[in-house]
Parts: C-alpha cells; structure tokens; sequence
C-alpha cells in the first residue's frame, strides 16, 4: 500500500535512493532531501510496509498567481501503478487556486500531463550542467 505525505516528517535522506535515474549528475541523497525541504509544496509516496520513499513531486510558488512543478519522479520498479498519476493529482488539487501552473517535459510526457488536464505550451529553458548535483558552492 502506497501512502501519501505533505511533509518530511519521519523521512530522512537515507530513504532517497534510486531518483534521478540517467542523470548524468546526479544529486545526492543529502542534495535530494535539501530540494524537498526548500520546495514550496511537496507530495511524496511511501510504501508503509517497508517506509521507502517511491515516488515525490515538487512545487515553488509565488504565493500569489503562479506555480511551477519541477519534479516528478517515480522509481523505476514503481513505474505503470498510478503513483505518478496521484502524486500529480494531489499537487494539482493543491495548486488549484494558482492562475496558471506550468512544468516542462519531454514530448513523450505530453500525454500524460495532458489526461491530467494540462496542456500543450512552448517554453524556453537554461541548463547549467555542472551544477546538477545540487551541491552547495564553495565560497
């Protein structure tokens, strides 16, 4: 049974493992938890009977008009249950007195943003790589 939170209680970073499958960056599980706890907004599925983290979802916010989800990740093996589609479901209803709520996503994503009621946008965006990981900078 999948159950789903609205915080970090109980969760630390050690039950951050397996995200960010084909990074070739990827953030640390120590990075990952820092993401979760700076996000405006968090939805995270736990399986209960052994309290791994499977799947989370993310949002920032203005607190105002806009909202925007940069994270959406299920583990592989978890894949194809719906997770996904909750953790979607549960941000949107969160989100839902936000004007607009915008994500990027690949093309073949499209689709399944799309049966979730969101649609088709062109958009801009910047990468910088080297700091994929998350790590803090050294000053």
């Amino acid at each position: 049974m999948i159950a789903y939170r609205h915080t970090l209680e109980g969760i630390s970073p050690d039950q951050l493992k397996g995200f960010f499958v084909g990074w070739p960056n990827p953030p640390s599980k120590e990075a990952h938890y820092r993401l979760l706890e700076h996000s405006d907004a968090i939805v995270i599925a736990v399986e209960e009977r052994s309290e791994r983290v499977v799947g989370f979802i993310t949002a920032h916010t203005d607190q105002v008009l806009s909202a925007y989800i940069p994270f959406l990740e299920v583990l592989p093996d978890y894949q194809g249950r719906g997770i996904g589609r909750q953790l979607m479901r549960l941000m949107l209803d969160r989100l839902k007195d936000f004007y607009m709520v915008d994500l990027l996503c690949d093309e073949d994503l499209q689709e399944f943003y799309a049966n979730l009621g969101m649609r088709k946008a062109t958009g801009m965006m910047a990468r910088n790589y080297e700091r994929q990981t998350g790590e803090k900078l050294v000053e």
